[in-house]
């Protein structure tokens, strides 16, 4: 135990500190120290997460001054900020925060500590070096997954991208559209050409083509399923085919977790997986790139622990070979 990594979890009871907990659970260099959370304290934590019965005999608690290497906070948009202006968290602690917060580069500084923007197929080195990481959004890792090997060539100019996303993208809280009897059997359009994750899209497109100003129009769905999100960007291009599909696979090789198929994808082959996978389909010169996560995962918990393994020097994929549900 010694030689792990000690970690404390803030707000370990969404769908989000969840799954951080299932993955670190079964990490073989964490061990996980506590789970913080105000509304459920002192109980165990499969009276939340019902799967953990008999997986652990951690409770959650208020406490969070206990010995720790990293902190991840798993708290809502706006509370990271909050919880870190009162809580006095030793400057030596490292601080991965999955909220948005932190992750526009005028909000990347705050209480002595500067956030790296965590998407490893943009910042990888950046990564292994921060002691702070903001974490991707979840249409925001899958936006920028399918479309990145296309801003670094120089391509990008006007893009339209439309996404699908599961109810758990939505939070654990009950809403009016995440209870079963409306989602089920519907689909709703919803923040057209207005959702929040534009601006850390357009952030990294700047990062790699900083002369141009990049058009995103984005239109996301709710979609009737529990998790997962579809993507499909159309843009225009004279490139080949051929020519982009080396470009992508050139871009991706030295990225494990994302891979790019030939053949159509669907949601099921990234669904309890750290993976994105992408395809390319061309009509003249309007190209389609299609790209798919778990929101959970790759859009969530699973990068998060994904940056935790780089900033500790681990193997990225480490405690992350998790298995797709085929059906």
């Amino acid at each position: 135990m010694d030689n792990k990594i000690k970690v404390g979890i803030i707000g370990g009871a969404g769908y989000t500190g969840g799954e951080l907990i299932r993955i670190l659970l079964n990490h073989p260099n964490v061990s996980i120290v506590f789970v913080q959370s105000n509304s459920n304290a002192d109980k165990p934590l499969h009276a939340v997460h019902q799967d953990l019965l008999g997986e652990t005999n951690i409770f959650f608690t208020k406490e969070i001054n206990h010995p720790i290497d990293l902190l991840f906070l798993c708290l809502g948009h706006g509370d990271s900020k909050m919880f870190l202006a009162v809580n006095n968290i030793d400057e030596k602690i490292k601080v991965i925060d999955l909220s948005q917060d932190f992750r526009l580069s005028n909000h990347s500084s705050f209480n002595n500590r500067n956030f790296v923007y965590g998407l490893p197929e943009l910042n990888k080195e950046q990564i292994k070096l921060a002691s702070n990481i903001a974490n991707p959004g979840c249409f925001a890792t899958a936006i920028q997954l399918g479309l990145i090997p296309l801003a670094k060539l120089g391509i990008l100019n006007e893009v339209y991208s439309t996404g699908i996303t599961g109810s758990t993208g939505a939070g654990q809280s009950l809403s009016a559209t995440s209870h079963f009897s409306w989602r089920a059997n519907n689909i709703q359009a919803y923040k057209t050409l207005e959702h929040q994750h534009l601006f850390e899209i357009g952030q990294s497109f700047q990062q790699l083509e900083p002369s141009k100003n990049i058009d995103i129009h984005f239109v996301p769905w709710r979609g009737d399923f529990t998790r997962g999100i579809f993507i499909s960007s159309q843009l225009k291009t004279n490139e080949s085919l051929d020519q982009l599909y080396r470009v992508f696979t050139d871009y991706y090789s030295a990225h494990p977790f994302t891979t790019v198929s030939k053949g159509p994808i669907s949601l099921k082959q990234v669904v309890n997986t750290n993976k994105c996978v992408i395809q390319l389909e061309k009509v003249g010169e309007n190209l389609v790139v299609h790209s798919a996560i778990d929101n959970l995962l790759k859009g969530a918990s699973g990068q998060a622990v994904q940056n935790m393994n780089s900033m500790f020097g681990l193997e990225e994929t480490t405690g992350l070979k998790l298995k797709g549900i085929g059906f």
